[in-house]
C-alpha cells in the first residue's frame, strides 16, 4: 500500500509547527504499526527517520516529542528487524527505547514510561533474554499499580507469554485467568485478540502435558475468539499466527490433514507480507508436524530451511527451537554427527542469550534421541545442563522427560562395558529387582551428593516416596544420603 504524504491529507499542513507535524506523523505511524503494517509505518516517518540502524532527526523538537519519536522508531526497528531477520536490530531497538524511557521518566509521564518498558521487554523476549523481559514487565506493572490502563493489560499479557515459554504454565494460567475480566471490558480488539490467542496457546500446551482433553477444547474456543477479534480490525498477521497455532493443535489431536491446511493458510499470509521471521516459524511448526507423522525426510528439509532463515536475524530463541527440531529430524534419520552438531549449536545459542528453557530442552532432547550414540560421560553432562536450566520448570511433561532421561542414564551406567559383571543367577526375581533398584538409587544419590530431593527428581519419584524406600527395603543405602534436616517446631499452639 502506498502511503500519502501528510501534506496531501491536511491542506494546511504547512502551517503546522515542527512539533505538531512530528506528533501527527507519529500518531499515523502508530496506527499502522498497531495494524502490523510496519513498512508503511516506516514510510510515514520518512521525513524524520529512514530505516533500521538510522537515528531519527530530533533537532528542534520538544523533549516530549523527542521521546515519542524515539519510542516509536525503536519499536518499529524491533518489529522490522524481526520481520526481515536483520541482525542486531533488537539491540538497536533497545537502545532507542531506553533513551525514550529516560526522557519520559524526566517528564514524569507514568503511562508513557510503562509503554516504553513494555516495548523494551518485548525486545528482550525476542532476543531470548527471558529474565530481563520478566523484570521489565514487572517494573511496568509496579509503576502502574491498579491504574486502568492499556499498558497494564499489555504488560500482563506479555509477562504471561514469558512465563509460558519459561516452562511456568501455572503462573501464566494464573495471570491470564485473573486478568480475563479486564480484557473482556476492554474495547481494544487488537489486545483482546492477542489475549485469546496467547490463552489458547497456553491451554494447548497444558493439554499436551498429559492433562485432560478438555484443555484442547478450551484452546480451540480461545483461538476462535481470537480470530473473531482480529477479523474485526483486519489484522491479518495476527490471524496468520492463530492459523499456525491451530495447525499445532490439530497435529496433537492427530488430525494431520486439518493441521496442514491451517499451516498453509498461515504461510500464504506471511508470504504475502514478506515476513521471513514468521515464515520460518511456520516452517518449524510444519517440520514438527511431519516428525509426529513420521515423515522424516520432509521434516528435515523444512526444518533446515527454517534454520537458514532464522540465522539471518537475531531471534535467538526461535533459532534455538528450530535447530532442536532440525537436530531431532537428523537423529531419527541416523545422521548422528550432524544431529549432535545441531543440538550443540541450539544449546550454545540459547545459553548465549539467557534462554534456559530452550537450552534445557535441547540438552534433554540429546539424551532422548542419541542415548545409544553418545558416551555415558557426555550424557551425564547433557543431563546436568538440562536439570540446571530447567530447575524451576512447572511443566509436568518436562519434569517427566527429565525423570525418564535420568533413568536412561542410570540404566546405561549399570551396564557400562568394562565393569565387572554382577552374578545374579542364584538370585530370585524379587532379589534381582531389589538389587537393581538399589543400584539405581545409589547412583542417583551419588550424582546428587546425597540429596534425597535431587535424587528423587532424577528417578522420577517424590521425595516422600524415595525416603519411604530408603527407610524400608533399602536401609543399607541410608549412609549415602545427607542427614535429614530437622523441621522447626511450630510456634502455634493447638488446644
Amino acid at each position: 500500500m502506498k502511503i500519502k504524504q501528510l501534506d496531501s491529507l491536511a491542506p494546511e499542513a504547512s502551517t503546522f509547527t515542527a512539533n505538531e507535524r512530528a506528533l501527527m506523523l507519529c500518531a499515523r505511524a502508530k496506527e499502522l504499526q498497531d495494524a502490523q503494517n510496519f513498512e508503511d509505518a516506516r514510510l510515514v516517518l520518512s521525513e524524520f527517520w529512514q530505516d533500521v540502524g538510522d537515528r531519527p532527526k530530533l533537532d528542534g523538537l520538544a523533549a516530549n516529542v523527542q521521546a515519542e519519536m524515539l519510542l516509536l522508531v525503536g519499536t518499529l526497528s524491533g518489529w522490522l528487524g524481526s520481520a526481515r531477520q536483520t541482525a542486531g536490530a533488537q539491540e538497536i531497538a533497545k537502545d532507542l527505547i531506553s533513551e525514550s524511557l529516560t526522557k519520559f521518566e524526566e517528564l514524569g509521564l507514568t503511562e508513557k514510561v510503562a509503554e516504553a518498558r513494555v516495548e523494551l521487554g518485548i525486545c528482550y523476549w525476542r532476543s531470548g533474554a527471558l529474565d530481563e523481559a520478566r523484570i521489565t514487565f514487572d517494573a511496568a506493572l509496579l509503576r502502574l499499580g491498579d491504574l486502568p490502563s492499556e499498558q497494564r493489560l499489555r504488560a500482563i499479557l506479555n509477562k504471561a507469554l514469558v512465563e509460558q515459554v519459561s516452562s511456568r504454565p501455572s503462573e501464566a494460567l494464573r495471570l491470564l485467568s485473573e486478568s480475563e475480566p479486564l480484557f473482556a471490558a476492554s474495547s481494544n480488539h487488537r489486545l483482546k485478540g492477542k489475549f485469546h490467542s496467547e490463552f489458547g496457546i497456553l491451554l494447548k500446551n497444558i493439554g499436551s502435558s498429559g492433562h485432560s482433553e478438555e484443555y484442547f477444547d478450551r484452546a480451540l474456543m480461545q483461538f476462535t475468539a481470537a480470530s473473531i477479534e482480529l477479523e474485526q480490525i483486519g489484522q491479518i498477521r495476527g490471524l496468520a499466527f492463530v492459523e499456525n497455532n491451530l495447525g499445532l493443535l490439530f497435529a496433537q489431536l492427530e488430525r494431520f490433514e486439518e493441521a496442514h491446511e491451517h499451516l498453509d493458510r498461515g504461510l500464504l499470509i506471511f508470504n504475502k507480507l514478506n515476513d521471513k521471521g514468521a515464515r520460518a516459524q511456520i516452517e518449524d511448526s510444519r517440520a514438527r508436524v511431519f516428525l509426529t507423522q513420521g515423515h522424516l525426510e520432509q521434516a528435515e528439509k523444512i526444518a533446515n530451511s527454517s534454520v537458514k532463515f532464522l540465522k539471518d536475524g537475531d531471534q535467538q530463541s526461535n533459532l534455538a527451537a528450530a535447530l532442536t527440531t532440525h537436530a531431532v529430524a537428523l537423529a531419527r534419520l541416523g545422521r548422528t554427527s550432524e544431529a549432535l552438531a545441531a543440538f550443540n549449536e541450539a544449546i550454545g545459542v540459547a545459553a548465549q542469550v539467557g534462554d534456559p528453557e530452550s537450552e534445557g530442552i535441547a540438552s534433554l532432547t540429546v539424551i532422548e534421541e542419541l542415548a545409544t550414540s553418545v558416551p555415558i560421560g557426555e550424557l551425564r553432562d547433557y543431563y546436568s545442563r538440562a536439570e540446571s536450566a530447567l530447575r524451576h520448570t512447572q511443566n509436568a511433561l518436562v519434569k517427566a522427560r527429565l525423570g525418564a532421561s535420568a533413568r536412561t542414564i542410570l540404566r546405561a551406567e549399570t551396564s557400562t562395558p568394562g565393569e565387572p559383571p554382577v552374578t545374579t543367577s542364584n538370585l530370585s526375581l524379587e532379589e534381582q529387582v531389589l538389587r537393581y533398584e538399589g543400584e539405581l538409587i545409589k547412583r542417583a544419590l551419588d550424582t546428587s551428593d546425597g540429596s534425597v530431593t535431587r535424587a528423587a527428581r532424577l528417578l522420577g519419584v517424590t521425595h516422600q516416596g524415595l525416603a519411604f524406600i530408603l527407610n524400608g527395603r533399602q536401609k543399607n543405602l541410608l549412609p549415602s544420603r545427607k542427614p535429614a534436616k530437622p523441621r522447626r517446631r511450630s510456634i502455634i499452639r493447638y488446644h
